[in-house]
């Protein structure tokens, strides 16, 4: 039997990981390639001390995990030890879908795909190599187990995924602002009715958590250098992709082929093992090495995209409350193409368009439910005095026009 491990966590200090079953996802081989994913994709082109990985992640989620079960166990509520073992397991193992710079390229590999739906195809797999001990886990994942509270542990508005990926954020960027009182919030949990509840005294520590998330989509995750990159990114592998199908004799290496000489949907990923075994393999050193290699590639578009991303000359964004206009697309399209002398199928990936959201606390996705003294329980937007947490319900929409830049546009 495989010998219990300890890990010493910069965000919640020393973190065991049990024998068994855990250890074992650990120790296979899709888990440890998040190890060489990072957590927030090319946002350490703005923060560069962002460099932590989806594996620091998912390691402190599982020991948050454990500290919750650990509470709800001294407030009465029956918790076995498979649950336990099945619940750390599956927010263990829910970023293992998640391909080559996470967010930013969610669906340049599989069409119409999430890394949740992916994910749950990667556990099912691994629970038959595992003989069946991943069952719960999965069941959980994806919210068909019981016990409802078990997935809203994993998979809510405040679960232990989001507690422990704001503190973890806040501390790699230096925005203090988004850290997170988790180890408060923890203490405050309950279940009520199957359902997940924060007792009353941690209503404000509930409050701060959402405004901290509400801090870090804006500053960390929507900040606009970094959508710039990640539309830099998803251009350049539309480019790559466009080339490879013109059979233009761009060079791929082997884990790339399967996803550009095919479309794959979510259907033919899971019906098809071999595509599935190619997805676990990439990760974000597949993509450097292609930005690398394309440097040379005599195409103007694909050239520029990649010294952009490795120099980091990123494009011009800017952002808005209204929609770009399809005319104001056009016209900084012409005024690149007749001041550098493009075609204007060149021209077509040098300005992009699209939208950012931010909603820190979205009711229809699921409540926080907080349990009073009187014994009612209450959606956190009535039970708080704050009335910002009732305008944190409605989605912010900003609109952006990102471009290369080669010289002043004023269409």
């Amino acid at each position: 039997m495989a010998k219990a491990k300890i890990i010493n966590d910069p965000i919640h200090g020393f973190i065991t990981i049990p024998h068994g079953l855990l250890l074992n996802c650990v120790e296979h081989p899709w888990f440890q390639r998040l190890r060489r994913i990072r957590q927030l994709g090319v946002a350490d082109f703005v923060y560069p001390g962002a460099l932590h990985t989806r594996f620091h992640h998912a390691l402190g989620a599982m020991h948050l995990m454990g500290l919750a079960i650990q509470t709800l166990r001294g407030k009465g509520v029956k918790i076995s030890d498979n649950e336990c073992e099945a619940a750390q397991a599956a927010i263990l193992l829910h970023d293992i879908g998640h391909g080559p710079f996470s967010h930013a390229l969610e669906h340049s590999f599989i069409a119409g795909c999430s890394h949740e739906r992916i994910g749950a195809m990667l556990i099912a797999r691994m629970n038959t190599e595992f003989g069946g001990r991943l069952a719960m886990a999965l069941e959980m994942f994806e919210g068909r187990y019981s016990r409802r509270f078990f997935h809203q542990l994993i998979s809510s508005q405040l679960d232990v995924d989001r507690l422990d990926y704001l503190k973890r954020d806040s501390f790699f960027t230096g925005v203090i602002e988004g850290g997170v009182g988790s180890s408060r919030i923890l203490k405050m949990l309950d279940v009520v009715d199957d359902e997940l509840v924060i007792e009353e005294k941690g209503i404000y520590s509930v409050e701060a958590f959402l405004n901290a998330r509400r801090i870090m989509y804006w500053q960390v995750y929507l900040h606009k250098t970094t959508v710039s990159a990640e539309a830099m990114l998803a251009l350049l592998m539309q480019r790559a992709r466009e080339l490879s199908i013109e059979n233009a004799g761009l060079r791929l290496p082997l884990s790339l082929e399967p996803f550009f000489s095919q479309t794959i949907n979510p259907e033919k990923l899971e019906s098809t093992p071999e595509l599935l075994d190619a997805y676990a393999m990439l990760d974000d050193f597949d993509i450097w090495a292609c930005v690398k290699e394309w440097l040379g590639f005599p195409d103007f578009v694909l050239n520029l995209l990649c010294k952009g991303l490795l120099d980091r000359k990123l494009f011009k964004i800017e952002l808005g409350s209204e929609p770009i206009s399809p005319e104001r697309v056009k016209a900084c399209r012409e005024i690149i193409q007749a001041g550098c002398r493009l075609t204007s199928e060149e021209t077509e990936l040098l300005v992009s368009t699209g939208e950012v959201s931010n909603a820190a606390y979205v009711a229809r996705g699921g409540h926080i439910n907080i349990l009073t003294r009187n014994g009612q329980i209450i959606d956190i937007a009535k039970a708080s005095d704050l009335s910002q947490i009732d305008a944190m319900q409605k989605p912010v929409k900003k609109f952006y026009l990102c471009r290369w830049n080669p010289l002043p546009l004023q269409p």
